[in-house]
C-alpha cells in the first residue's frame, strides 16, 4: 500500500469537508435553516417555531449543519443561537465551481480575485441569477413538501 504523504492528507481532508457541506446541502430543511440564518441569527426555538417537525429533528439538522462548518452556536446564556457562516459557504461553491472549470481566468490563468465586499452593491454587478437569489428575504414558512427529511 502508497504511503500517503502530508499533501495526500491535506486534500483528503478538504474533500471530506467538501463531502460534509454538500451532504449538508442536500435537505430542503436545512437549506431553509440556512436562508433565515442568512437574514440574521436565531435561536434553536426560534427556528424550530418556522418548521412544522418536531424540536429533536431540527436539532439534528442544526447539527448536521454545525458538523460541515455552515453555521456557527454561540450559547449566550440558556439559549443557543445559531448563524450562518458566509465564509464556509463561499469557499464551498468556490471549490466546485474551480472543480467543474467555471471560474472565470485571469490573464496569468488564475481565478479573479472576488470583488471588494466593503464596495457598495449598487456598483457591483451581479453575476448570476443565484447571486440575486441570495438577497431576498427568507419565504415566511417552507411548502410542506420541502419540510420532508428524505
Amino acid at each position: 500500500m502508497k504511503k500517503q504523504t502530508k499533501k495526500g492528507v491535506a486534500a483528503s481532508r478538504d474533500e471530506r469537508r467538501m463531502q460534509q457541506v454538500f451532504h449538508a446541502l442536500s435537505a430542503p430543511p436545512r437549506r431553509a435553516i440556512l436562508k433565515y440564518l442568512a437574514a440574521s441569527s436565531l435561536t434553536a426555538g426560534e427556528i424550530s417555531s418556522r418548521f412544522d417537525m418536531a424540536k429533536p429533528s431540527v436539532s439534528q439538522h442544526l447539527t448536521i449543519l454545525e458538523t460541515a462548518g455552515l453555521v456557527s452556536r454561540d450559547k449566550r446564556g440558556q439559549y443557543v443561537h445559531y448563524a450562518l457562516v458566509k465564509q464556509t459557504v463561499e469557499t464551498a461553491l468556490m471549490g466546485l465551481l474551480a472543480d467543474l472549470g467555471a471560474l472565470p481566468l485571469a490573464a496569468e490563468g488564475t481565478p479573479l480575485a472576488e470583488e471588494d465586499p466593503s464596495a457598495p452593491a449598487a456598483g457591483r454587478a451581479r453575476k448570476s441569477g443565484a447571486a440575486a437569489e441570495t438577497d431576498l428575504p427568507p419565504a415566511e414558512k417552507p411548502a410542506p413538501a420541502q419540510m420532508s427529511m428524505f
